[in-house]
């Protein structure tokens, strides 16, 4: 049985990690993260986007403030 937990559109994994396809350093908001935290080039998303997947992490972060998430997604990923 799979566990699946779907995105909660706060944008902390389009923040927190490293890019380097589209040149976003780890901690800045990514330029293609819409005001609504959509992905505008989703369909050509680099590799790097593609593989993270929403977790239980995400749910733990939901009640954060996004500068807090950061930090924590960056600390756990070691980022």
């Amino acid at each position: 049985m799979e566990n699946r937990v779907d995105c909660l559109l706060c944008g902390t994994c389009c923040t927190a990690f490293d890019i380097k396809e589209i040149d976003k350093k780890a901690g800045e908001r990514c330029r293609f993260l819409s005001p609504e935290n959509l992905c505008t080039i989703y369909e050509k998303r680099p590799w790097g986007c593609k593989g993270y997947k929403p977790d239980e992490l995400c749910v733990l972060v939901s009640t954060l403030k996004d500068e807090e998430k950061v930090k924590v997604f960056r600390n756990i990923y070691e980022v």
